[in-house]
């Protein structure tokens, strides 16, 4: 069993504290997004195989990252963008991120971080060129501290367009959903960047923009956890959602509970909501939220 912590919530970035925790109890109590009892996960060796890390601040974890290493082996999917606070308004500085991963790969590898950019979002301050000048920036910094950028396109899922609505309200711009062929001219330069900086180009859960400039993405993916772990790990495919083709796993973070506040996020019903979930987080409790609050506002 891979343990994905999370992509529900950025779970080194706020829950660190608790994460550490559980791994020491040897397993989390999860509350079931889709309604149904809370179920317990183990977090013991034997029982779970690896962890699956997702987000965008490793630094409450970078200490402790040893004796999660001596628990279980793990992989870190690390989402840097660096776009401008209209659109993310707390997310770690851009060198800040940078040198957390080159940290995690000089002590664990570069099979031991993937550079996930996305959502590509095409807004006013966010054009096509920008992205290809953002991403150029990045994938050189990131050279030999990663081997794969994985890109997708912004999913306008209902709560991701009510936030960037509210966004370019309050910031007075405009975002679009540009057309097929645009994204694929786009997806098709920043994977011929990446490919410059020795990293393999994949795409997140959008099969109708495949080309043969990039690659399916393999999130959670066996290879590198099994790279990583020094043995075999095995796991069926099954994506969270349509096109996703993500190995099994078992995640144990919680919706309505990051408080970074992306204006496209679509995890997070409103940042209010997500600030008052963090304030009675309990870091000693079994779940993440031991009572989520639900009403947003």
């Amino acid at each position: 069993m891979i343990i994905s912590a999370s992509y529900r919530t950025d779970i080194p970035g706020y829950y660190g504290q608790w994460f550490m925790h559980r791994l020491a109890a040897g397993h989390a109590l999860v509350a079931n997004p889709y309604g149904g009892p809370d179920y317990r996960v183990s977090l013991r060796a034997g029982d779970a195989d690896a962890i699956q890390f997702w987000t965008r601040n490793m630094g409450p974890l970078l200490p402790h990252l040893e004796a999660v290493r001596a628990a279980l082996p793990f992989a870190v999917t690390f989402t840097l963008t660096g776009y401008p606070k209209a659109l993310e308004k707390a997310t770690l500085p851009v060198e800040r991120a940078l040198a957390q991963m080159r940290a995690i790969a000089a002590r664990f590898g570069p099979r031991a971080v993937a550079w996930r950019y996305d959502p590509v979002v095409i807004s006013d301050p966010t054009p096509p060129d920008w992205h290809r000048a953002q991403v150029a920036r990045l994938a050189r910094a990131l050279r030999g501290a990663t081997d794969e950028a994985t890109f997708s396109f912004l999913q306008p899922y209902a709560k991701s367009a009510r936030h960037l609505d509210a966004a370019t309200r309050q910031h007075g711009f405009a975002w679009r959903d540009p057309p097929d062929d645009e994204k694929r001219a786009l997806l098709a330069d920043l994977a011929a960047i990446a490919r410059q900086e020795a990293m393999s180009a994949t795409l997140c859960a959008q099969p109708h923009l495949l080309s043969p400039a990039l690659e399916a993405a393999h999130c959670i993916d066996v290879r590198r956890l099994s790279d990583v772990a020094g043995r075999d790990i095995t796991a069926k495919e099954k994506g969270n959602r349509p096109g996703c083709a993500c190995a099994l796993s078992r995640d144990i973070g919680a919706y309505d509970s990051c408080a970074q506040g992306c204006a496209y996020c679509y995890a997070v019903r409103s940042p209010a909501l997500a600030q008052r979930n963090l304030a009675a987080h309990d870091p000693r409790a079994e779940k993440l939220i031991a009572a989520p609050l639900r009403k947003a506002g």
